[in-house]
């Protein structure tokens, strides 16, 4: 992304398909904020606009093939194992904290509340989940119709609850701001409109990311206000419990060093990666990896614990991964040596623990924690 100097200057133009239906909406926002838009606005229009953001229409989304018409695939569609390690962890979780509920934030296709639900049976009295889409909602109904009213929709958090929350891929989906260094000045990257094409536009701002960044160059990174409000709601409502959360990102020294200068945002469609979020808005995912100090910050000062930090791979090998992979399934092995491989989603993806209520140590972090590198 080439640096613009002015809110109305444009760089990396982006063609919009007149035949998008989010464009004019998109277009009469721009207009109402004054021609510019801030990038986690733009993101969260579409990503979220009501039947027409990515998550709001009912394209597939969630599958392993790009012949299904899905865009991407997460781990309990890669494997029904995830879900049953996972569980042993939620299991633990729940008998630590006396609880017998489960929340699930950002459920997708259901895959991994079905399988945490055949695994766990009857300790969990009820499974909640929380989805801003009407769609997936649908399919979830679907997929988990067998468990009967023993599964609930929710729009909002009770003003207190107990239970044990997980969210896999939930963060990594909540809008960032974009600043951009340009010449030594920091500005805060938006989207403006020029002759029918939505545009990059730059702001001075007196935002900063939480690291200074060395060096002169020209520099692109995210933050994360709305994904740490996040964790400092579910903290507000929360009386007794755990929170674990699953998804790709950093440390803060990793996710703001010098060498990492054009940011993280990324785009799925298709199984196919890109980093132009503003071709196509609505037809694609947009994601930001996650910066997990910033989580782990953001709870501690809300009043939550940060029980344990880690790698997916390590995560998943302490909760028993190995032991559920089938010797005479090749095909199942196959997959879910891809949740721990270093080169696949076991590096590359992190789990953080949360906690309130409750002194005991989450068996997912018994080795390879990384708390003391936050």
């Amino acid at each position: 992304m080439s640096p613009t100097d002015s809110p109305t200057d444009s760089h990396a133009a982006a063609d919009v398909p007149t035949h998008n239906p989010l464009l004019s909406r998109l277009q009469r926002d721009i207009e109402a904020a004054g021609g510019w838009l801030g990038f986690d606005a733009f993101m969260a229009a579409a990503l979220y606009t009501p039947g027409l953001g990515y998550y709001a229409n009912d394209s597939r989304k969630f599958g392993t093939l790009p012949g299904s018409g899905s865009d991407f695939v997460t781990a309990p569609e890669m494997s029904p194992l995830f879900g049953q390690a996972l569980a042993a962890q939620l299991a633990q979780a729940l008998d630590a904290t006396g609880t017998d509920e489960l929340w699930e934030f950002g459920a997708g296709s259901g895959a991994l509340a079905l399988q945490l639900l055949t695994a766990l049976g009857e300790r969990v009295r009820r499974y909640t989940i929380v989805d801003l889409s009407g769609s997936l909602r649908e399919r979830q109904r679907q997929a988990l119709a067998a468990f009967g009213d023993r599964v609930h929709w929710a729009t909002e958090l009770p003003e207190r609850f107990s239970g044990v929350v997980v969210g896999n891929e939930v963060l990594d989906a909540m809008p960032v701001q974009l600043l951009a260094r340009v010449g030594g000045a920091w500005h805060e990257r938006g989207v403006a409109v020029q002759q029918g094409q939505l545009v990059w536009a730059d702001r001075p701002t007196e935002l900063r990311p939480p690291l200074d960044i060395e060096g002169p160059h020209d520099y692109l990174t995210e933050i994360h206000p709305q994904g740490e409000a996040f964790v400092r709601t579910l903290s507000d409502h929360l009386e007794r419990g755990a929170i674990f959360l699953i998804d790709y990102g950093f440390g803060e020294s990793e996710y703001y060093h010098p060498q990492r200068h054009m940011g993280t945002v990324m785009c799925h469609r298709g199984h196919r990666a890109d980093s132009d979020p503003l071709a196509d808005p609505g037809l694609k995912d947009i994601t930001a990896h996650v910066n997990f100090t910033g989580i782990a910050l953001a709870a501690q000062e809300s009043g939550l614990d940060v029980l344990g930090y880690t790698t997916q791979a390590h995560f998943l090998i302490n909760c028993g991964l190995l032991e559920l992979m089938p010797a005479d399934d090749l095909g199942l092995r196959s997959m879910t040596i891809k949740l721990i491989t270093e080169h696949e989603m076991g590096e590359f993806f992190k789990v953080i623990a949360l906690g309130r209520g409750a002194d005991w140590q989450p068996l997912g972090f018994a080795r390879g924690d990384r708390t003391h590198r936050l």
